[in-house]
């Protein structure tokens, strides 16, 4: 393994609760931003978001955009690839190398992380693509124990009776988890801490209809022999999936009767999106992500109001990446209380103050792995109040 030399630089600061950029930090005194989708260069201080003086910070209501492949799903139906494919190749996203000057591939983490353990090294995938069999290969093998492991923890136990909506059948034979435990653990924990919260599934992929009939199932009858208390956390499931569609031109929003557009002013979005109630879901635009390069610019839009004392948004997707060129979350901050005009904020600027990049090793491993990242952020984001209030 190649000697992987440190740096102090923030976006490798491991410890989520210190180090990153927040609304009151700029890079230089002259920053580059994006006002109402269109690039601008523009002063520091018009970019920084002021906070009034006496900001209230009682709990808030929290609206959880909630990724479903590789977040809370280890299996992905538009590529096909059932649970150990899934989780190889999550694997391969999150172990670091670099390629030598002889042209070899040259390992400088042995252990898996959400980011670079040192300044140069890349993930595999992003080196290499999709490799199938990743922990098979000569590289890749090195790592076998990590997705045994892991694998293990996901199997549905033995004793329990197959269910049809909550199991998969992974490419092994062996009968897994659908729906990871931890998120189910989430909706005992938000409830039981009496916040008041709504969860939407935002998802490029095809299986958010199964997800919301599922969800609408558990939450409804006693049908997880893991989870038998859910019915009584008293939900609600809205299992009509919504729409966003985005283009040059804006973004359009629609769920059943439901219709909004950027047409509107962004500000009619966000009230939308924060007044939602229950668990609920919207098909994001792959396309527009495509033709986007998938940079932060094309990704699924998250509205946030650093002014507003009633709701926090939180998003959660495996592929957030503090490189804006490769993340998948388009983070438009409103610049003015009750205004309609927004910046695209940097993904380090919000990371773990809006945005959550799932570590789902942990997410599998560790059933307090949700609501340990959710009240990170929110300690972060009243933090970064407080200070802007100061």
């Amino acid at each position: 393994m190649s000697d992987c030399v440190s740096n102090d630089r923030s976006f490798l600061n491991k410890d989520s609760r210190n180090g990153y950029k927040t609304w009151d930090e700029q890079s230089s005194p002259l920053s580059k931003g994006h006002v109402n989708g269109h690039e601008a260069y523009t002063a520091e201080e018009d970019l920084i978001v002021s906070v009034p003086h006496g900001l209230s910070l009682m709990k808030k209501k929290l609206v959880l955009h909630v990724d479903l492949n590789n977040t809370i799903l280890v299996s992905d139906a538009v590529t096909s690839q059932g649970t150990v494919a899934a989780l190889e190749y999550f694997i391969s996203t999150v172990t670091w190398g670099r390629m030598s000057q002889k042209g070899k591939w040259e390992w400088m983490s042995d252990s898996p992380s959400l980011l670079p353990p040192c300044i140069g090294a890349v993930s595999y995938y992003s080196q290499f693509g999709r490799v199938p069999g990743f922990t098979s290969s000569a590289e890749g093998r090195r790592f076998r124990g990590v997705l045994d492991e892991h694998l293990a923890m996901l199997r549905w136990p033995e004793e329990l009776k197959r269910d049809r909506e909550l199991t998969v059948k992974g490419e092994d034979g062996q009968l897994y988890h659908w729906i990871l435990p931890s998120f189910f653990q989430l909706l005992r924990d938000l409830v039981a801490e009496g916040r008041e919260f709504a969860i939407l599934f935002r998802t490029f992929g095809s299986d958010l209809p199964r997800v919301l009939s599922a969800m609408s199932r558990v939450l409804t009858q006693t049908s997880h022999p893991l989870f038998p208390d859910l019915p009584a956390l008293k939900l609600n499931v809205n299992e009509m999936p919504g729409q966003i569609c985005c283009s040059k031109k804006g973004v359009v929003m629609s769920r059943a009767e439901d219709h909004f557009s950027t047409h509107d002013g962004e500000r009619a979005l966000y009230q939308y999106l924060s007044f939602v109630q229950g668990l609920g879901g919207f098909q994001d635009h792959f396309d527009w992500w495509a033709r986007n390069d998938y940079s932060n610019l094309g990704g699924k839009p998250l509205w946030v109001d650093p002014f507003d004392q009633n709701v926090q948004h939180i998003f959660i997707d495996d592929n957030i990446r503090q490189n804006d060129k490769d993340t998948i979350v388009h983070p438009k901050v409103f610049l003015e209380q009750g205004g309609s005009e927004t910046r695209t904020a940097s993904t380090s600027e919000l990371y773990d103050l809006c945005l959550v990049q799932t570590d789902l090793l942990r997410a599998i491993s560790d059933p307090g792995y949700f609501s340990q990242r959710i009240n990170i952020c929110q300690e972060n984001y009243d933090r970064n109040l407080q200070q802007g209030a100061g």
